[in-house]
């Protein structure tokens, strides 16, 4: 019950989530989803359960969605939300990226469903895209290239986590006084979901992003390079026999846009030794959200001096 008992107060409660007391208690007018309890001097006493729903909030508004419709989303969660409340452990990235791979192995799509949902309702957008559905699609083909699932397991498992994140994506507003940005995967590369997220991480920054995903031959990125006029232009790979090919095209690109900021994805092209890690160093952009904004720092500050 110790969820249920007031403890923090507006000015404290505003601090932690970081948004002002005054659209708190707009909030709370319009909407109705706290009840603050009160002291005996008449201040507003949030519970440890109204700090959980606030800070859901306040990730979901720093998504892009609008605070009605975060509501909506919470009200529409809201049990599956409570189902998950009391299992402590069960709350850990891990324990929820296991429990979502075991329902996906045995295709109870609606369980898994539900599960990434509770993910979202208690962790940012990146992390449950990263912490929790990308390393659960890593485990799956992991598992695959060792023979202990099948390939409509991991099939059904990639296209449902690839669907998820997709929605995230496409549902995000892009700012187009900043750069636009080309994503697209490698010559014969089918693995899209690594790009997808990067795409999304761009698209969180505000970027206009156009994510061009895999199969696009390679005369047709040129043309699309040339209608579109993006600033940045990125391209990954997974598997090691499509390296050649894909740093073949990064440095043809390069020559043909010189203007262009271009970027190479991809654990696989950090495996690279001798002649082809020279090829790949200058396009790297890293595979964390550190190295990522790190990369682009730099490449935007070299837009600034340009």
């Amino acid at each position: 019950m110790a969820s249920q008992e007031g403890k923090y107060n507006i000015k404290a409660i505003s601090n932690m989530v970081g948004i002002q007391p005054g659209t708190l208690r707009a909030w709370e007018r319009r909407y109705q989803i706290f009840n603050p309890v009160r002291n005996e001097s008449g201040h507003r006493l949030y519970t440890e359960e109204d700090f959980k729903k606030l800070k859901w909030l306040t990730e979901k508004v720093s998504s892009g969605f609008t605070i009605s419709q975060a509501v909506s989303l919470l009200e529409t969660e809201s049990t599956t939300v409570s189902q998950y409340q009391e299992e402590g452990e069960a709350d850990s990235p891990e324990n929820i990226r296991n429990q979502i791979l075991t329902k996906l192995l045995v295709f109870e799509e609606s369980k898994a469903q539900d599960l990434i949902n509770h993910a979202f309702s208690l962790y940012s957008v990146e992390k449950v895209v990263m912490d929790i559905l990308d390393s659960l699609l890593v485990t799956v083909d992991d598992m695959w290239r060792k023979g202990e699932v099948t390939s409509a397991q991991e099939h059904f498992a990639t296209h449902l986590v690839k669907t998820r994140i997709s929605m995230i994506f496409y549902s995000l507003p892009s700012n187009g006084l900043l750069p636009k940005a080309i994503t697209v995967c490698g010559p014969n590369e089918n693995h899209e979901v690594g790009l997808l997220i990067f795409a999304l991480f761009l698209r969180r920054k505000g970027f206009e992003v156009i994510y061009l995903g895999s199969s696009i031959d390679e005369k047709d990125i040129r043309l699309t390079l040339k209608e579109v006029n993006p600033t940045f232009f990125f391209m990954s790979c997974t598997m090691l026999e499509n390296t050649t090919k894909t740093l073949e095209i990064t440095h043809q690109v390069v020559e043909e846009f010189p203007h262009l900021k271009v970027g190479v994805a991809g654990i696989v092209v950090e495996m690279l030794e001798g002649t082809e890690q020279e090829k790949v160093i200058p396009f790297l952009i890293g595979n964390t959200k550190e190295e990522w904004n790190n990369w682009l720092a730099e490449k935007l500050a070299e837009i600034d001096q340009e």
